[in-house]
């Protein structure tokens, strides 16, 4: 993450202290595409010309803006994130070890731990103490060795890096989204518009996606029904039948991340393919609130180091 972003959204394992690394290479090692087709819900093809970006402000660093005309070709995206069976079954065809695996730990939100976790692990991030780097935590032990997936099969994989991404789309033969085809699939055909659904948060008080209600970071009441993931399907989806495009998880792109991204990528398909620390990331998740990050918003833009992964990263696939 850039410095002056509030480290509600993501942390990342440069924050701490941690090499980094982006080991897409070793990641596709060995792992082939399936000789069987992947059950998938898919959008109708999405494309044309469309107004991206924004012009908020409020985090310079994350390059929202300005807002500019694109076009993207056609193409189809998944109507959810990947999730834990899906993912699993990737693993089990493939015997893959994430990022989070290798490392040894990933970082949870210390409200998601068990008690006896929280009480064995001493270090947080520095500027972020609700951050922990939890020992043995990865996608089937979301919150480390006493903690299941079992339960939750229907919600999207988290502790997956970019790295791990890939794997997964190699196997199943897509690929990750850019910037400009996550923005456009999110907008669900409304020009301009704040949100996925219109430009109201909790039109007539509903709920539309999984963020966090409350005062962040103490106090969540989980209005919304989850104070953590909810199941890939929650929630109303937008105009191209998409869910959770906003908040419940944060969501891998293909991009590298840069602030100048609105000023220097094409109009035509635009993606940022000058190396870069971090690769991008859209949606928001479960953690966001208007006091800190606010980044459920369409346009808005975090990032990340290819290696990082934590309880609210997961991501979504395109062909």
């Amino acid at each position: 993450m850039s410095d002056d972003s509030p480290r509600c959204c993501v942390s990342g394992r440069a924050d701490d202290g941690q090499p980094v690394r982006e080991d897409a290479a070793v990641a596709l090692a060995g792992i082939e595409p399936s000789q069987t087709p992947i059950a998938r819900r898919w959008s109708a093809p999405i494309g044309g010309a469309f107004t991206m970006g924004s012009n908020d402000r409020r985090f310079p660093a994350d390059g929202e803006g300005p807002p500019r005309l694109v076009t993207v070709s056609d193409f189809s995206i998944a109507c959810h994130a990947v999730s834990n069976l899906q993912f699993g079954d990737f693993v089990r065809a493939t015997g893959y070890t994430t990022d989070a695996e290798r490392y040894g730990w990933s970082f949870v939100f210390e409200a998601l731990l068990p008690d006896d976790t929280k009480q064995a692990i001493g270090s947080r991030v520095a500027d972020a103490p609700w951050w922990v780097p939890a020992p043995h935590a990865y996608w089937a032990q979301p919150g480390g060795p006493s903690t299941t997936i079992l339960d939750r099969l229907d919600h999207p994989v988290v502790h997956v890096s970019w790295n791990d991404a890939q794997a997964y789309c190699r196997w199943s033969g897509t690929r990750l989204p850019s910037e400009a085809e996550w923005e456009v699939a999110a907008r669900g055909g409304l020009e301009g518009a704040t949100y996925p659904w219109g430009d109201v948060l909790t039109p007539s008080g509903e709920h539309r996606c999984n963020i966090w209600q409350g005062s962040f970071p103490d106090h969540n009441t989980a209005d919304d029904g989850y104070p953590g993931t909810a199941p890939v399907h929650a929630f109303q989806p937008n105009g191209y039948g998409l869910h959770n495009m906003a908040g419940n998880v944060w969501e891998w792109c293909e991009d590298y991340f840069a602030a100048d991204y609105h000023r220097t990528t094409a109009a035509m398909d635009p993606l940022q393919t000058t190396p870069g620390a971090n690769r991008s990331l859209r949606g928001g998740s479960f953690l966001c609130h208007e006091s800190w990050c606010n980044r459920y918003r369409i346009a808005a833009r975090s990032s990340n180091t290819p290696d990082s992964a934590s309880s609210n990263i997961g991501f979504r696939v395109v062909r």
